[in-house]
């Protein structure tokens, strides 16, 4: 009974995360969804970006601290260590929904495209939304986000980390995840300052928790990481023939 409530959790977890994925694309798309960024009715700014920022700063504490080895290993003492991730996961589901919920639309217009331009930046987002996808699936989706430790779990095995690897995407760049992050917040065909807002914070968010992550995994990689980070660059990938090229040695799993 206990393995299958595990699993049951991890599964729930899951469809609630993936549910918030879904949902995160149509608000920030503004279509589809009941609530989207720009949509209800528009108050006073300065309570706006006071409460808007407020939500995205409790998403970036969130989802930060818990990532943190020193966080983990005080929370495993009273979260079983099969549902960790999962419990990891639903609290960021969790945090994004609350700022759906609350989130105050701020409609001034930064910029506003029409025709071809728009459609090919809508096709831009939806491309950033499939990097991201790509991304956690190149570094096992399931088990980023929990599914694989409580199957493990369920079938009795013993969980292992995943070994360190440089799948394709990650030969050229250390964050390709993070480029489809960026890509999603920031190419729109009609950018409101709310919009602005979630993006210019979400991004900061992004530049602060990156040296946090890449600090944790040379201390649990150990050299071959820092080799390979100090070789591959952060976002953008090299031009051929800009540098040497030198063989391929494995990547990070994300932490976030």
């Amino acid at each position: 009974m206990r393995r299958a409530a595990v699993l049951a959790f991890g599964v729930i977890s899951y469809a609630v995360f993936f549910a918030t994925f879904l949902y995160l694309v149509g608000f920030l798309g503004n279509g589809v969804v009941p609530k989207s960024i720009d949509s209800g009715a528009a108050g006073p700014v300065g309570p706006a970006l006071q409460v808007n920022t407020l939500l995205l700063l409790v998403f970036g504490l969130q989802h930060s601290v818990m990532a943190r080895p020193a966080f983990k290993d005080w929370w495993t003492r009273f979260v079983p260590q099969p549902i960790e991730r999962s419990v990891y996961t639903l609290a960021s589901s969790l945090a994004f929904i609350a700022l759906f919920a609350f989130w105050r639309p701020i409609p001034q217009t930064v910029w506003a495209t029409e025709g071809v331009v728009a459609s090919m930046l809508t096709i831009g987002m939806l491309s950033g939304v499939g990097l991201v996808l790509f991304s956690t699936f190149l570094i096992d989706h399931f088990d980023l986000f929990g599914l694989r430790q409580t199957w493990l779990y369920f079938r009795g095995r013993p969980y292992q980390e995943k070994r360190f690897a440089t799948p394709l995407l990650y030969k050229h760049v250390r964050h390709p995840l993070y480029v489809g992050w960026l890509m999603t917040f920031w190419i729109t065909p009609v950018m409101s300052a709310g919009h602005f807002l979630f993006a210019l914070v979400m991004t900061s968010y992004i530049l602060i928790a990156i040296p946090m992550e890449e600090r944790d995994l040379a201390r649990a990689l150990g050299e071959p990481y820092r080799r390979w980070r100090a070789r591959t660059p952060m976002f953008v990938p090299r031009l051929r023939g800009a540098a040497r090229p030198r063989p391929a040695i494995p990547s990070p799993v994300e932490s976030h």
